[in-house]
């Protein structure tokens, strides 16, 4: 199976906080969607990595993607080596896709930056056909995505680009709210976390405003870029 967009995200969540709308709406284009999640959160100071499975699992309907994997490598102790590069190689190769989408570039959480940079070295590294790799017993060929963009996160680092999600933000809103473990609920019996208050959830819309006033729609997610974004003619911005 060949996907168009491969988003991948450190933890279950990353990508629903991160680029869910954005996802939303590539997929009411046509679009082939998979995720991929690195670890299954089990350092998560709320629920267990159990749950978070099942909540996974449901955000992924809700947002309607093709596939979603899990490599369950160490939440927090996965580092950028050529045993957990092999391991992404595999699954860019096994779907193709046109673009990957993976964590912030800076961070507060350590998973995120090293994450961002695992996955961009890996999609550089899935290119080099010397480099071999097998799935289910078959050799693979050679695969490099066309581009890699980093979604934003906790940090408000500035966008290379945005992209008008306005009608995608309640699909967003419902796949986030699918990790019930994860965020705000006044009746949780659940330790605190940076991500479980009100005004952490708050903060998902109104972020997604702020950057969609700043291009004159009602909401946006951003992203940065390692390379240059290019238009065919000044009419492709809006």
């Amino acid at each position: 199976m060949k996907l168009d967009v491969l988003a991948i995200g450190a933890h279950p969540d990353d990508v629903e906080l991160g680029c869910g709308a954005t996802i939303a709406k590539e997929i009411s284009l046509g679009k082939k969607v998979g995720i991929l999640d690195l670890t299954r959160g089990e350092l998560g100071t709320r629920g267990s990595a159990e749950i978070r499975d099942k909540e996974a699992l449901d955000a992924a309907q809700i947002l309607g993607v093709t596939i979603r994997e899990n490599l369950a490598f160490a939440d927090g102790f996965f580092i950028n080596d050529e045993k957990h590069q092999l391991e992404i190689i595999k699954i860019i190769r096994k779907y193709k896709p046109k673009i990957v989408l993976c964590n912030a570039v800076d961070d507060r959480h350590i998973d995120h930056p090293k994450g961002s940079k695992l996955v961009s070295d890996a999609c550089f590294l899935a290119g080099l056909s010397k480099i071999k790799t097998v799935l289910n017993g078959v050799s693979q060929d050679s695969w490099r995505p066309k581009q890699v963009y980093h979604y934003i996160q906790w940090k408000n680092l500035e966008p290379d680009f945005v992209v008008d999600v306005t009608d995608f933000v309640e699909i967003k809103m419902n796949a986030v709210m699918a990790y019930g473990s994860q965020f705000y609920d006044p009746k949780s019996k659940e330790p605190s976390s940076p991500i479980s208050s009100k005004n952490f959830l708050e903060s998902i819309k109104y972020r997604a405003q702020d950057l969609g006033r700043l291009i004159g729609v009602d909401y946006a997610e951003g992203f940065t870029t390692e390379r240059y974004v290019a238009v065919k003619s000044l009419d492709n911005l809006f």
